[in-house]
């Protein structure tokens, strides 16, 4: 998800969903480690409670890095050991790291020697073809040995050649019974699934089976959805805001952005296009809030041209 879900998408997911635990797009070790780490790592106390995802190989690094978020004040600190990108392979680290489960047991020993918040792992069920459950259960075994209690498992292999990162998304086959294995295997750690979620029926049922569900490219796309987990999932009261009125109060947000820090509502805006699927007018709404031509006007005249409808949509 990097690029996708920074500071500005999780806003708008926390308007919609009040108990979610959301997630950071992956931050490199070397961009805190070397870069700006407030551009990295600012965040809204809205977003609470939400983890920051690293991305990195080296313990020392990491516990660095992992020290930097707990200080800034994220509620957890999550390592990617599933992103099969080759950007990310090229930095030894990401889902090539499945294949080392000592190295990112040293990891997350490192982190959670130096953070009072839980340290956690997200991975895949194994790496290329193989399809050998012992893989995925000693990897889980010997992470667990060093502190981790918390393991988000996306249910497909990840191809370390040949497939683009959209078609790890796509073409190796999700094998949920995976997941459900482990929490069988390991019922004193807490695990949850990830991978091809897009209806509240497909995460009830796996909330049957394993401790919590990930849903990633399908809230982004589908922020609406957000709208009923709190109700559906977490036994809460309904959320009450409208659709207009979550879109007010991003306009709001763009103008406090704005004025602190000097980011357009462009970029902010993109996040929340796909808030008004299926509804009349929802083409022409995604339209004029993505339309270049219009980054002259202040956010609230946009979204008031937004709200226009031609005579016909």
């Amino acid at each position: 998800m990097m690029d996708w879900t920074d500071k500005h998408c999780r806003h708008l997911h926390r308007l919609l969903s009040r108990h979610a635990l959301l997630y950071t797009e992956m931050v490199t070790t070397g961009a805190l480690v070397h870069g700006d780490v407030q551009r990295h790592l600012r965040f809204g106390e809205a977003e609470h409670p939400v983890a920051l995802q690293l991305g990195g190989s080296e313990p020392a690094d990491l516990a660095h890095s992992a020290r930097l978020g707990a200080e800034w004040g994220y509620d957890e600190i999550n390592l990617n050991c599933g992103c099969p990108s080759e950007r990310v392979q090229r930095g030894a680290f990401g889902a090539c790291l499945m294949s080392e489960p000592r190295l990112v047991a040293d990891c997350v020993k490192a982190m959670v020697d130096v953070v009072d918040v839980p340290v956690t792992v997200k991975h895949r069920i194994g790496i290329d073809q193989a399809e050998d459950y012992g893989f995925v259960r000693d990897f889980v075994g010997t992470v667990a040995d060093a502190g981790c209690r918390v393991f988000i498992v996306h249910a497909r292999n990840a191809r370390l050649k040949g497939l683009s990162p959209k078609e790890n998304r796509e073409i190796p086959p999700l094998r949920y019974e995976v997941a459900a294995r482990l929490k069988f295997d390991f019922p004193q750690l807490t695990i949850a699934i990830n991978g091809g979620f897009q209806t509240d029926e497909a995460v009830l049922e796996q909330l049957a089976l394993v401790d919590g569900v990930m849903v990633g490219r399908e809230a982004y796309h589908n922020p609406w959805w957000l709208a009923r987990w709190d109700e559906v999932f977490f036994g809460a009261e309904p959320g009450t805001l409208t659709r207009e009125q979550v879109e007010e109060e991003m306009v709001a947000y763009m103008e406090r952005e704005a004025a602190a820090h000097g980011t357009h509502w462009y970029a902010v805006a993109r996040h929340m296009l796909g808030l008004r699927n299926g509804l009349p007018g929802a083409r022409r709404w995604r339209q004029v809030w993505s339309d270049h031509r219009l980054k002259h006007l202040p956010a609230r005249e946009v979204m008031a041209l937004a709200r226009t409808r031609p005579a016909k949509d």
